[in-house]
């Protein structure tokens, strides 16, 4: 749909094709196509971006992801194939804060529509870092990055069903402006996302509303904006960022903790090492089970899509929890 693309001469698709921008790495099977059609071109940043532009765009937009299945979005690199390809996009959709060298790809790049979720809705501090401040044994390094984090924004947004479908619903104002042909469309779209997220929200509540135990347990802290919805308690093993290590103060108070709040169970999840909360829930006699913060899909996630994802997510809390 980009009019800088159908100007590119004959000539010109040749060369870049031998340069290699025509095979360009995304998420999606046809994402080679991206550049090469009439629907709306969506890059977007990684899966729970990606869903959204998918379910507002429908049939007009031709959506590809930056970060391929099973890749831990923290770590993605952009590469030359993928700069281009943003360049010939129609729209980027990011998650500002979340994948650094997205932010700065995007802020590069020529594109009109630049989609940042983070400007769409609040963003707050979940980290966990008054535990890792109150570690003595913690050295200098330590201590300065747990201060860092403590000031950092909590990027999870999409795993509170509220503030996904505020993202929704300017992810869907956005579409409408920089596609007004399909504008009808992309309204009613989004209509009906959000109520399918309302009504998600709806079952959330219903199902945490009566449990033994508010407290759980989770390798990184992802599920700050979940846990504040739903009146629950996240204690993370980790901070913010799922490959930090816990220190061995943060690991005995979790195990006293444990035991104080009734905890039967360590979530882990499926894109990082379940190392680190294997050998917690071994030493403090704990369940593990898998919370998904839905980063992606893969052969390992509970589910096709975001909405079964979320759904095997409150079976695992109800079960954690002691849902009656």
């Amino acid at each position: 749909m980009n009019v800088r693309r159908r100007l590119i001469s004959a000539t010109a698709v040749t060369a870049a094709t031998a340069l290699g921008l025509g095979a360009l790495s995304a998420c999606s099977s046809d994402s080679a196509a991206t550049g090469n059609t009439d629907k709306f071109d969506v890059v977007a940043s990684f899966y729970p971006m990606a869903f959204l532009a998918e379910q507002i765009g429908g049939d007009h937009a031709n959506v590809t992801s930056l970060t391929e299945p099973g890749q831990e979005p923290h770590d993605l690199e952009i590469s030359t194939k993928q700069r281009a390809q943003l360049e010939e996009a129609d729209a980027a959709l990011y998650l500002k804060g979340l994948q650094p060298a997205v932010d700065e790809a995007v802020s590069q790049t020529g594109i009109k529509t630049k989609i940042d979720a983070a400007a769409l809705t609040t963003l707050e501090d979940h980290g966990n870092t008054e535990h890792d401040h109150a570690g003595e044994e913690s050295h200098g390094e330590e201590k300065g990055h747990a201060e860092e984090e403590e000031h950092a924004r909590d990027p999870h947004i999409w795993l509170d069903p509220v503030k996904y479908a505020e993202v929704a619903q300017g992810v869907g104002k956005a579409f409408e402006k920089a596609d007004p042909d399909h504008a009808a469309d992309y309204k009613k779209n989004t209509a009906a996302l959000v109520k399918k997220l309302t009504g998600l929200n709806d079952t959330f509540e219903t199902g945490l509303k009566d449990t033994k135990t508010k407290v759980f347990f989770t390798n990184h802290a992802a599920f700050g904006y979940l846990a504040e919805r739903y009146g629950l308690t996240q204690e993370a093993i980790s901070g913010l960022d799922p490959e930090s290590e816990p220190s061995a103060a943060r690991v005995r108070e979790l195990q006293q903790e444990a035991k104080a709040d009734g905890v039967t169970t360590v979530f882990y999840e499926t894109l990082v090492s379940d190392k680190t909360a294997k050998t917690l829930a071994k030493d403090a006699k704990l369940k593990t089970d898998v919370l998904d913060p839905l980063e992606g899909i893969t052969d390992k996630s509970r589910g096709d899509d975001y909405f079964q994802v979320m759904e095997a997510n409150l079976k695992a809390l109800q079960a954690a929890l002691g849902a009656k």
